[in-house]
């Protein structure tokens, strides 16, 4: 059975009232909705709070997904407005950052001491890029969506996922010191 099977035949199980049907599905996309969290809101309580608020709204309206897309696709947008709800609501409410010191490496990196160097910068600049294309640069290039799922996922034509992302690489390149701004004209 494939992935996108089990999904659906978890959340069918889960509407028909099976409770552990609702679990087999957080333990399933657990980890990557935290990872989107994370990297949308770069806190660690407010990723876990918004992972949690992300599942209650599973809990509550798994019976409005539509097997039309695939599962984990639904779940990347509901993720991803939770996030911007989040996101929302700590604009009114400014929180303290993560200590650098708690920060990760990247396990894919070649060098582990260079990317753990390397990653403050790389968050600070992602979290200096505005939420809509943070979240395209997040689900297509942190989390590997294609194009067309993470357009699905964020409600948008794919033509806007690929300028987002676009857009959201050059500011993250410009802020990191890569690419000079922008001034208007083409050399």
């Amino acid at each position: 059975m494939t992935d996108r099977a089990q999904d659906i035949a978890l959340v069918e199980r889960y509407v028909a009232g099976d409770l552990g049907a609702f679990d087999d599905l957080v333990r399933r996309h657990q980890d990557r909705v935290f990872a989107v969290c994370l990297r949308m809101l770069r806190d660690r309580d407010a990723a876990l709070d918004a992972m949690q608020d992300t599942f209650v709204m599973l809990f509550r309206k798994a019976d409005r997904f539509k097997a039309e897309a695939a599962f984990s696709t639904w779940l990347y947008r509901v993720t991803v407005n939770v996030c911007y709800d989040h996101l929302r609501r700590r604009q009114r409410k400014p929180a303290d950052q993560l200590p650098e010191t708690l920060e990760l490496s990247d396990p894919h990196a070649a060098d582990p001491f260079e990317a753990a160097e390397v990653r403050p910068a790389i968050e600070e600049a992602l979290a200096a890029v505005a939420p809509e294309f943070r979240a395209a640069v997040v689900l297509v290039d942190l989390q590997g969506l294609s194009l067309e799922t993470a357009a699905e996922a964020l409600g948008v034509p794919i033509g806007t996922v690929k300028s987002r992302v676009f857009r959201g690489r050059r500011l993250l390149a410009e802020h990191l010191g890569n690419l000079r701004p922008t001034d208007g004209r083409h050399t």
